[in-house]
């Protein structure tokens, strides 16, 4: 089979052409880095092996985002400031809890990874903000949206909605409530 074989395979399995487009942009089949079944449960017992081998082990990134936590709030407390890391705590409790496979491209427009077989754009408010709701650009090429709250107390909320179900909101963007 050659390299680029999995791409009609992606179009036989169903596959939307946003999605192997982005396969093609990558050079991956998503196949490569989940599988549903470990998807619908991503906490991965102490012992076992990594389910996609390319992302990163859930329990060591779990264990960083305990660390970056700790780190924050004991940054808070000495100085009343927050670290401005909350895009990428919520990223990473995304990948931890959600099962977000993110794309090799950190920098990939219109979305921020995988969850199953669907494009995901990752939101994350932070304890600064008192709102619920985020605004999306609609020209993002995403099929969900994960909103990710982090209260006062570092605590972590997510709520993932289909992109057909978000509010149409002024000018050209999008919005979602937790």
């Amino acid at each position: 089979m050659s390299e680029w074989e999995f791409l009609y395979e992606m179009r036989d399995a169903g596959y939307s052409a946003d999605e192997i487009a982005e396969a093609a942009a990558n050079g991956y089949a998503p196949w490569e880095y989940f599988d549903e079944d470990v998807l619908n449960d991503a906490a991965i017992p102490l012992g076992n092996t990594n389910p996609y081998p390319n992302s990163g082990a859930i329990l060591p990134k779990r264990e960083i985002l305990a660390d970056l936590l700790q780190s924050a709030e004991a940054y808070f407390e000495l100085t009343g400031r927050y670290l401005q890391i909350w895009g990428e705590l919520g990223e990473l409790y995304a990948e931890t809890e959600f099962g977000l496979i993110r794309h090799q491209n950190p920098h990939q427009a219109g979305s921020d990874g995988f969850i199953g077989k669907k494009l995901t754009e990752v939101k994350t408010i932070s304890p600064e903000n008192d709102s619920k709701q985020v605004k999306v650009k609609m020209q993002g090429n995403f099929q969900q949206l994960l909103i990710i709250k982090i209260d006062g107390d570092f605590n972590f909320s997510g709520k993932l909605i289909d992109r057909d179900k978000l509010q149409k909101l002024s000018g050209a963007y999008l919005g979602g409530k937790i």
